[in-house]
């Protein structure tokens, strides 16, 4: 990646969010990768071998970033925390589906491509973890948002600090505070 891409991602971002659709096709490619990269990270997390094809999960957060209308893109770092945001929720809507189908459900229509195997330990897992998130967000939003861009995503801590506007000691600060409240809801 050079340099100037971040900055080059940025600036396609604001023009499409002005509407620009030649804006929307340079940046594509450029976007892809970066997608890539985060599911790759993404997926990194998950235990064994039946996971989430890395293909898969992309293609679904590149159309419904694709079609999202009257996105204001401030900056790369923002791009990325949405992007990590909708990981987040493809891979949970996943994993209820999932459980669903294991308590003796009706077959659930998912949006993702059936290639997508999740093992049960996983789901269960994604779910736990989607759940003390939602709580941590009740009582403290930042928090939940800095473990879900260093979780989901794998932002570093200057894209999360740039993404959410603080300074790279505040996230450092709230993400210790918030793996170590994390691991204590996860263990019970």
């Amino acid at each position: 990646m050079t340099a100037r891409l971040p900055e080059e991602i940025s600036q396609l971002l604001a023009e499409w969010s002005g509407g620009d659709r030649e804006a929307l096709d340079a940046l594509m490619p450029l976007v892809y990768d970066e997608l890539r990269k985060l599911a790759h990270r993404c997926m990194a997390r998950e235990r064994g071998a039946n996971t989430f094809q890395t293909t898969v999960l992309v293609n679904e957060v590149y159309l419904r970033l694709i079609n999202e209308r009257g996105m204001k893109w401030q900056n790369r770092s923002h791009f990325l925390a949405v992007a990590a945001q909708l990981m987040r929720f493809i891979l949970v809507d996943y994993a209820r589906g999932h459980a669903r189908k294991k308590r003796g459900g009706e077959a659930q229509q998912v949006t993702l491509d059936e290639a997508i195997i999740v093992s049960e330990s996983n789901a269960a897992d994604m779910l736990a973890l989607d759940e003390a998130l939602t709580r941590l967000a009740s009582f403290d939003k930042r928090k939940s948002q800095i473990a879900e861009m260093r979780f989901f995503a794998g932002l570093t801590v200057e894209e999360t600090a740039e993404a959410l506007a603080v300074s790279p000691e505040t996230v450092m600060r709230d993400w210790r505070l918030a793996r170590a409240w994390l691991r204590n809801e996860l263990s019970q």
